[in-house]
């Protein structure tokens, strides 16, 4: 399997070589030069298997073996996922009649960015070791430096993934009091000395920007050997895929139904997923091109819809403000303009839906990478493009969306967490997997009973506690102290008084980030 940009001019790189760029030369991002076919029998041949076991499975078809050896990758695997807390590692959680919450929260840091970014960091330290393999003098040994942008969650799990790895740094730039308050007390009280933290006065759209200003920076990309963390990496979105198939065969598990029997075939599921960088959703894309039984892949956003108006419409504007930025929400993840990993999606509509049909097979790809280079030079300099009637068209073939609002979320929460509905299970929710089920309960049609809603759980609701307090502060009878410490984990026992380290720049400037890296580097 080789890898290719989605601006159609970077072909033919390995898995190592696209993992450890990030960003194409060209400044696209990679994806694989055809999306494998899950084998005819995987309907009985996966169905029973652990997730690891799954995950060895759907990770092969997309790293050959001369790469990393089977028996590397599965230790890999089983060594990424070792530190989760729940056997199953995302299990499938029933909350009312037809609506399931896959809960993807069980990793070190609590949020499903760990399910990716455990692996990840496992694979960057496979690869300096492969490379440094006998290299003694510390000048000599391959290095790299990783940067990444976060609005909360990509941050602490890619330094719990990367924390501590020798010949490695990492740099992450965070919106200062854009995060929640756990969130960052979870990034910046890592004190490895290859941890560095930068509090940046911005949006986290600000941080991406700046973070894709450096790896287009091709001297300073090439001086610090420049690794990418934030979802433009290819292997967070081919790990994230795992689960879509895990959850797959758990919800026939539970159902008691048999996969590849008529009555799995009669089961029409729709995957809810509260949306920011569309790298969560676009995994479930990949898993559905592969063969995955899905009928429905739901784009959940908050205020900030960009995306909802794109489904809608096939026009993608970032003006979302009234000053056309970004809107502060109860789910802060989520707080995006501009989806970087959508450019993937657009990549699949152009070639399938705006490439002429005159044009030869073998030159798809690279008219499809001019039409979405096109696209994002449009949204760049004029801040829109429109896709056409025809492109929206396919993107709606598989793709519904909704947008929810603070309000909507809050009572989303309190109905869950106190339900008055005996048909409710008792289920407390971050604000971002209230996004998600606000959307499914709005937008899926409850018509039968083989309709299924599987919304994705992002985020312990501990990481966001504030929202989930306002949610039932006047919920009666509640101490709200009382009530959430049987939901607390042990590990954020004194976590906002210990010890802290972060760089704070007052702008948003590619080179005062520069100048935090480069100094950090030098000692």
């Amino acid at each position: 399997m080789q890898y290719k940009s989605t601006r159609g001019k970077a072909t033919n790189y390995t898995f190592e070589q696209a993992v450890l760029a990030g960003l194409s030369p060209d400044g696209g991002l990679f994806i694989p030069e055809s999306i494998p076919q899950a084998p005819s029998d995987f309907l009985t041949k996966w169905a029973s298997l652990s997730f690891q076991e799954l995950a060895l499975e759907v990770l092969s078809l997309y790293i050959d073996e001369a790469e990393i050896p089977r028996h590397d990758l599965k230790e890999l695997i089983d060594r990424s996922y070792s530190t989760f807390r729940h056997k199953n590692i995302t299990p499938l959680h029933q909350v009312k009649d037809g609506l399931y919450i896959l809960e993807l929260f069980h990793g070190p840091t609590f949020a499903f960015k760990d399910v990716a970014l455990q692996f990840v960091g496992n694979l960057f330290e496979y690869f300096l070791k492969r490379k440094n393999a006998g290299i003694e003098n510390d000048a000599d040994r391959h290095k790299i430096t990783v940067v990444g942008a976060t609005s909360g969650d990509t941050g602490s799990a890619a330094i719990y993934g990367l924390r501590n790895k020798q010949d490695l740094d990492v740099f992450i730039l965070f919106p200062t009091g854009r995060v929640s308050p756990i969130q960052e007390a979870q990034m910046t009280t890592v004190l490895d000395s290859n941890v560095h933290n930068i509090s940046v006065k911005g949006t986290f759209d600000d941080c991406q920007d700046i973070v894709k200003g450096l790896f287009a920076n091709k001297d300073f990309m090439s001086k610090y050997n420049l690794g990418a963390v934030n979802s433009i990496n290819w292997a967070r979105i081919l790990a994230q895929t795992v689960y879509y198939f895990y959850s797959y065969f758990s919800l026939l598990r539970t159902l008691n139904i048999t996969p590849g029997s008529d009555e799995a075939k009669n089961i029409h599921i729709t995957y809810s997923v509260p949306t920011g960088n569309f790298g969560d959703i676009l995994a479930g894309y990949y898993a559905h091109q592969m063969g995955l039984p899905t009928s429905k892949l739901l784009v959940a956003t908050n205020a900030n819809d960009i995306l909802y108006r794109f489904f809608c419409s096939g026009v993608c504007e970032k003006i979302v403000g009234d000053d056309g930025g970004v809107l502060e929400t109860l789910s802060p993840a989520m707080d995006i303009v501009v989806s970087s990993n959508f450019e993937r999606l657009l990549f699949y509509l152009a070639r399938d839906a705006a490439v002429d049909a005159s044009v030869p097979e073998s030159e798809k790809d690279v008219k499809a990478g001019e039409i979405v280079n096109g696209w994002m030079v449009d949204l760049k300099q004029k801040g829109r493009f429109d896709t056409g009637a025809q492109v929206l068209a396919e993107a709606k073939r598989i793709f519904d969306a909704g947008h929810v609002s603070d309000k909507e979320t809050l009572a989303t929460i309190r109905e869950y967490s106190f339900p008055q509905d005996a048909s409710l299970a008792q289920y407390v929710m971050d604000p971002h997997t209230a996004v998600g089920v606000t959307a499914a309960q709005t937008i899926v049609p409850k018509t039968n009973s083989q309709n299924i809603v599987i919304a994705l759980s992002t985020a312990h609701p501990a990481k966001f506690s504030e929202a989930v307090q306002m949610a039932l502060k006047d919920q009666e009878g509640v101490l709200f102290e009382e009530f959430f410490k049987k939901v607390l984990p042990k590990e954020f026992d004194g976590l906002m008084t210990a010890e802290r380290r972060v760089t704070k720049i007052p702008r948003a400037e590619e080179a005062l980030v520069i100048e935090v890296i480069e100094k950090q580097l030098s000692h």
